[in-house]
């Protein structure tokens, strides 16, 4: 599973010193990237596959979101493979300077939404998290600058960015199964981050009104509603001193002293054990990849087509609110089980499913179909999965919470067309293979729109299906018309799935 197959075979028929030296030199490879790919908390101390693990943190959560990805997406399209790698460099250029910023100020990168940044700033004995991270915040919107002018074949183009920051409690959580670890950010706190990043204005730093309070009095704010504000940046230059001195991660070593067969089975055991829970957090697919990708070091970066779903569990982060301290290893396993049915449905079907994203009511799960399968009918397979994740959503029991029951309940959204997939981040830093693009947009559009149990898709995908499946009727759909969608120009013909005959 670690190994190329050409490199596993070699290893198997002749395991000699030779042969064992480079099967050393790619583990131990490949743990470096894996430990880049996961935030530092698991990379340092990773869970046992298939354990839950969850605690409660405290400190400031900062979400950023990047306007004008779309419009220097398509301008590098026409490009092709060139086009590709410097969108790339683009992306990574940007995304380099985002995380160093946060690392410099005392944060912690959590996740790659897409485009855009999720971090953390853990409360210390100083209690200048919030601090911390309002000059992250204002750091990375001067930084913006760089951004401003991108010359492409199509004119100047820009890219711009909205950051929103929210200070309380939230619930870290690793939960699933030995093949498949997930992990996820519950509570109120982490969706009052999310709201002040989307309530906000591009070029500013929006806070919640809870998170102001605790601003010093010198610093200045606007009110923008009755619950955020925006921070005016009318310091000096410099912003004052980083918050702490700047060190990138440090792979962990591994020297090989005894370069015996015996002392290679031995060291190569080592690494293996270190790779295993790392490599649980990858989709198997991506895991394919980056094996397949350690001498270059990197996942080739590529436009492709790709069938696109959300799904967003209803009652999740309620429960959690609520749950009193003796309920919770409950709920974290309920939360784990259906993410792990859900995940199993998704595999089974040739599909790949993300990390839970984090959206204003629940957690979002990005799905998609394509980017590293032969099948040829994502559109059919991902309306089937649909439907089965709302049966089995719909036949799970209530979580009892108190006394009070929460049913679960999911939205879904499926769009089709082109995206951006790549390995996006630093290059040789804290990165992960992600899928950017339009497409994701309105996947994620409809599912917002999408009412509980209800699973909306595009028109372009309605017609993949129907053309996929023939003259059968094994799924049906109700036309609800052309809709306004938030943040596009045009109004949209969607559909409603409503049946499906399996």
């Amino acid at each position: 599973m670690f190994l190329p197959a050409k490199l596993y075979t070699l290893a198997w028929v002749k395991p000699d010193t030779a042969t064992l030296t480079v099967v050393f030199e790619h583990l131990r490879t490949l743990r470096h990237i894996l430990e880049q790919y996961v935030p530092p908390t698991i990379a340092t101390a990773p869970p046992i596959p298939g354990q839950n693990r969850s605690i409660w943190q405290a400190g400031t959560l900062l979400f950023t979101d990047l306007a004008g990805f779309t419009t220097l997406m398509e301008a590098y399209f026409t490009q092709g493979h060139h086009g590709a790698n410097e969108l790339l460099a683009v992306l990574n250029r940007y995304f380099g300077a985002m995380v160093e910023i946060i690392s410099k100020s005392g944060g912690n990168l959590l996740e790659f939404t897409g485009d855009a940044l999720l971090a953390e700033f853990p409360c210390d004995r100083q209690g200048d998290d919030i601090l911390r991270a309002v000059r992250a915040g204002l750091r990375m919107q001067r930084a913006m600058a760089d951004f401003a002018h991108i010359e492409t074949q199509q004119g100047s183009l820009s890219l711009r960015m909205r950051v929103g920051i929210h200070t309380g409690r939230f619930l870290t959580v690793d939960t699933g199964t030995p093949a498949r670890m997930l992990r996820m950010l519950l509570g109120h706190a982490v969706h009052q981050a999310k709201g002040a990043e989307g309530s906000g204005v591009v070029g500013r730093v929006c806070l919640t009104a809870a998170a102001a309070r605790q601003l010093p009095p010198d610093w200045t704010v606007e009110p923008l509603s009755p619950h955020h504000v925006l921070v005016v940046d009318n310091f000096a230059d410099e912003l004052g001193e980083y918050d702490i001195t700047f060190r990138r991660r440090r792979a962990s070593g591994s020297l090989l002293f005894d370069r015996t067969p015996a002392g290679f089975t031995q060291e190569i055991t080592t690494l293996v054990r270190q790779i295993t829970p790392l490599a649980s957090y990858l989709p198997r697919p991506v895991l394919e990849l980056a094996v397949m990708n350690v001498s270059q070091r990197q996942i080739p970066a590529r436009f492709t087509p790709l069938t696109v779903m959300f799904v967003s569990v209803i009652g999740v982060s309620a429960a959690c609110d609520r749950a009193h301290p003796d309920e919770e290893a409950a709920l974290v396993q309920h939360c784990g089980y259906v993410l792990s049915l859900i995940d199993g449905l998704v595999t089974a079907a040739g599909g790949i499913m993300k990390n839970p994203t984090y959206q204003l009511n629940d957690p979002d799960i990005l799905i998609y179909f394509g980017a590293l399968s032969r099948y040829t009918d994502d559109s059919r397979r991902a309306v089937q999965v649909a439907c089965q994740i709302q049966a089995m959503i719909a036949q799970l029991p209530a979580l009892q919470v108190g006394e009070q029951p929460y049913q679960l309940a999911c939205q879904i959204g499926i769009a089709q067309g082109l995206v951006f997939a790549a390995e996006i981040g630093e290059p040789r830093g804290r990165r992960e293979f992600n899928i950017l693009g339009d497409t994701v947009n309105i996947a994620s559009r409809l599912t917002s729109r999408a009412q509980w149990g209800q699973t909306l898709i595009t028109k372009k995908v309605y017609q993949s299906v129907r053309n996929e499946l023939g003259n059968t009727a094994a799924i049906a759909f109700t036309d609800l018309g052309r809709v306004a969608l938030k943040g596009k120009e045009r109004e949209m013909q969607i559909y409603a799935v409503i049946a499906d005959a399996h």
